[in-house]
């Protein structure tokens, strides 16, 4: 009888950690790193490394319990540095399509995702008169780990992007989505 029971309660509790599937929205917010090395006539090789707060907005599509696509308006804040004595600022920005692997594991899921960022992003030192605007569309990767309560989920994640002339860039950051069914 304890065993049917056992069973019973397995069986009932399974809905409780099942993945909702389906559109969600979300946003996180976190620290960015930058980092640029550019070679420049006047002054050779510039090296930029700034962080700062940085935020995203998420839109997803849950397909299955292992798979997702997701789209993030991200903005990397303003990372600044001392390029030559003054105040450097960088602003990059951008939307990214990825796709999701998930693992469920139980109300837990951790997730590597894949994708394409189109950014831009200026970088400004107004008193070297150095001012450089770049975009493109590049190659962006990440992972991370969320806890979910029904519709409501929170997360924790990693991303980086690969832009071209931005010797490295990346994201650590918390969320958190909510899934409509």
């Amino acid at each position: 009888m304890r065993q049917i029971i056992c069973i019973c309660l397995v069986l009932a509790a399974a809905p409780v950690f099942a993945a909702d599937h389906g559109i969600y929205l979300g946003a996180g917010v976190g620290h960015s790193n930058v980092k640029v090395e550019q070679d420049d006539s006047r002054f050779g090789t510039l090296k930029f490394d700034g962080g700062d707060v940085s935020y995203k907005v998420i839109a997803g599509f849950r397909f299955l319990d292992w798979l997702a696509i997701e789209a993030n308006y991200v903005d990397l804040g303003k990372p600044d540095d001392q390029l030559r004595g003054t105040k450097a600022e960088i602003n990059p920005h951008g939307v990214t399509l990825d796709a999701l692997g998930l693992l469920p594991l139980g109300p837990f899921d951790l997730f590597l995702k894949a994708g394409a960022i189109n950014w831009k992003a200026t970088l400004n030192a107004p008193d070297i008169a150095v001012s450089t605007k770049r975009d493109g569309t590049d190659f962006t990767y990440g992972g991370g780990a969320q806890f979910r309560l029904g519709s409501l989920a929170f997360r924790a994640e990693y991303e980086a992007y690969e832009f071209s002339n931005i010797k490295d860039a990346n994201m650590v950051a918390v969320g958190v989505t909510w899934t409509f069914f």
